[in-house]
């Protein structure tokens, strides 16, 4: 395997240059569209975050003086966005964006796939990629740690990618989900010897420039915050939020009182099943199967999704792509084409304003292509049978 992985990394600096040059094109572009508009906005969310820890001010209030909206991020982000929150806003949102395509970009360059299944994958997370940059999001960022978390178990860099979880974790929650991948992990006393130090040592961090005290408050206040957040996104009035399944059910059938927990809890079953399948974890098209299909349920199960958000799930897609378009079947070709108009291009000019804003927005179907390919992807693993070819496994 460690042969298979240098000689991907060889091929890839001959290769991706294209594609690097169009990625990085794109990012830098999204952001200066932002700057010259004066709508950085999240940005100042999260410069705001470091100095409001330095002051020990509640981060989870507005501050109309300086922004608007609320923080929803974890106190340790005041640490991540401190290089960035020093420098003028013009140049730090530059670097701030260029940081989130690169992270992506190098987490894509390190999957076990050829060349030109990166490329691929390259290509068609670039739309979701620049739709995030446009909002100055961090989700190019955490959706790179989530692929980093895989690749590093795969690597036995057990240490690593315990703290891209817990990272992620402890910013914006989704990390959690690499956890999953703890199953793969050949090293799992260790694993979980690494998730509690980076746990305990992430948490106190933010007191370094801070207080102990102020920090404690700030979980607990972060915590309220997330409530609070969850019960506006699920009002059926908030458009642009919830573009989740729950999301997208509550708005098509107007069900007000669904939970969230009756479609998690039955998601969160069946995202767990395939790791029954002891036997086909050394398969690397498995593993990479089941990397897809976390990477669209950690948005496409969430009512805090909204479309920056989906560079997350658009990039599982792009990977369960690039696995299959060799076999030539034409059901991923159309289901792909359904994900790049109605996921990717909806809210763009490209697509008729009046389907979005009539039939697409209102009723949360950003989800609905990312949710069938979950369905597809999820009967794909659960009737998975060992294979005998070595190029498929791990060594």
């Amino acid at each position: 395997m460690k042969v298979l992985l240098s000689n991907l990394r060889y091929d890839s600096k001959r290769r991706i240059q294209p594609s690097a040059f169009i990625w990085f094109l794109l990012a830098i572009i999204a952001v200066l569209v932002e700057l010259h508009r004066g709508s950085i906005n999240n940005y100042l969310i999260f410069k705001g975050v470091f100095w409001h820890t330095i002051n020990q001010s509640n981060l989870y209030i507005y501050y109309p003086g300086e922004y608007l909206d609320l923080n929803h991020y974890g106190p340790v982000f005041s640490l991540f966005i401190f290089p960035f929150a020093i420098l003028p806003n013009w140049l730090g949102v530059i670097l701030w964006a260029v940081l989130n395509a690169w992270i992506l970009f190098y987490a894509i360059n390190q999957l076990p796939v050829s060349p030109s299944s990166k490329n691929i994958i390259l290509l068609l997370s670039s739309i979701e990629m620049m739709t995030s940059i446009h909002n100055v999001q961090f989700n190019p960022m955490l959706t790179g740690w989530l692929i980093l978390t895989f690749v590093c178990i795969n690597k036995d860099k057990t240490a690593l990618a315990c703290f891209f979880i817990v990272a992620g974790f402890l910013i914006k929650i989704y990390g959690l989900a690499g956890i999953l991948f703890f199953f793969f992990s050949k090293e799992k006393l260790k694993f979980v010897t690494c998730l509690l130090f980076w746990l305990i040592l992430l948490f106190l961090l933010p007191m370094t420039i801070s207080s102990p005290s102020f920090i404690i408050q700030s979980y607990l206040d972060w915590f309220h915050a997330l409530v609070d957040k969850n019960a506006v996104n699920i009002r059926l009035d908030s458009y642009g939020i919830d573009l989740s399944v729950m999301g997208m059910i509550r708005r098509v059938l107007k069900i007000d009182t669904l939970t969230n927990a009756s479609i998690l809890i039955p998601a969160i079953i069946a995202i767990s099943i395939p790791l029954l399948k002891i036997r086909l974890y050394d398969d690397i098209n498995f593993r990479l199967s089941y990397l897809a299909l976390i990477l669209i349920s950690v948005v496409i199960f969430s009512s805090s999704a909204e479309s920056p958000t989906f560079v997350i799930a658009v990039t599982g897609v792009a990977i369960w792509y690039a696995i299959n378009y060799t076999e030539k079947r034409g059901l991923e070709m159309v289901l792909l084409v359904f994900v790049m108009c109605i996921t990717c291009l909806s809210n763009t000019d490209l697509f008729p304003k009046y389907i979005y804003n009539h039939v697409i927005k209102p009723f949360s179907l950003k989800a609905l292509p990312c949710f069938i390919i979950w369905i597809v992807l999820l009967v794909n693993l659960l009737v998975a049978r060992p294979v005998s070819t070595s190029s498929t496994q791990l060594t």
